[in-house]
């Protein structure tokens, strides 16, 4: 049976490819959701691939997400939805955190992570390549779960 990745997408990032481009690269949203397809091809796992710039709307879609895992980023809302948090602890599936740049050579203020306080792991500083190792790692992180 294939398992379903959510892999959801916080604000700003529909404008990848041209907001930016120094930091976040040239290649768009659809360029990467393209990517994620054909990698989760390889590893046996469908994709639900989403952006939203309403953090309701996030808060929503992972309260009730269906899937076996999720990939989140969730934008600037990383630094600052307590919300977002919350979703993400009631909901028991593991969570990867990915960011294109590394928060952590940034602004002070984007070194701060709730979303890394639900998360099992962050990858950040390799820009769209980030949502491709996060695919990985969740294949197996579910590969393990389903081991006996």
């Amino acid at each position: 049976m294939v398992s379903t990745v959510a892999i959801f997408n916080g604000p700003n990032l529909n404008l990848l490819g041209t907001r930016e481009t120094e930091i976040y690269g040239r290649d768009s949203l659809a360029d990467i959701e393209s990517e994620c397809a054909s990698v989760a091809d390889g590893l046996d796992l469908e994709i639900d691939f989403r952006q939203s710039n309403d953090e309701g709307k996030l808060v929503g879609w992972i309260q009730e997400m269906c899937a076996a895992g999720l990939i989140l980023n969730a934008g600037a809302y990383t630094h600052t939805s307590v919300a977002i948090l919350d979703a993400l602890r009631a909901n028991p599936v593991p969570v990867v955190e990915v960011h294109l740049s590394n928060i952590h050579q940034r602004e002070s203020f984007r070194r701060r992570s709730y979303v890394s306080l639900a998360a099992r792991g962050v990858i950040c500083g390799f820009g769209p390549h980030g949502y491709t190792l996060a695919l990985n790692a969740m294949a197996k992180l579910l590969h393990a779960r389903k081991a006996p």
